[in-house]
């Protein structure tokens, strides 16, 4: 029942992150989920860190995993997000930008975790 509460305190942790930066103003007009992309990005390098510090060392405690992957990861990256500004993009008629903005966020998301696992191996 402990790991409910550290993914519970992680998530909103990782939320409320998510939240502030989502309100943060780009110029007007600007129609590409820049923010969601980078929010995806960001947390998919923190997750590979995390992972790769897990499996690395068992320095981490089990809670402290789960309070960062699940709880901290999970409420910051957004998958929902992504898809329903993918479909919106779509319905919009902007299908060149949903294609480019899906194909950026699945490659860098994934060279992201890459990237970070990569920091801890080499570190």
């Amino acid at each position: 029942m402990i790991e409910c509460i550290f993914v519970g305190v992680g998530g909103f942790i990782g939320a409320v992150c998510r939240y502030l930066i989502g309100m943060i103003s780009l110029k007007e007009g600007y129609v590409f989920p820049i923010k969601t992309l980078m929010i995806n990005i960001v947390g998919s390098f923190i997750i590979g860190i995390v992972a790769a510090l897990a499996m690395k060392t068992d320095c981490l405690n089990p809670r402290v995993v789960l309070f960062l992957k699940v709880g901290i990861c999970g409420g910051f990256t957004t998958f929902s997000s992504f898809a329903l500004e993918t479909t919106d993009l779509m319905r919009d008629g902007k299908i060149h930008l949903a294609f480019i903005y899906t194909v950026l966020s699945i490659t860098m998301g994934v060279l992201a975790v890459f990237a970070g696992q990569e920091v801890i191996r080499k570190g």
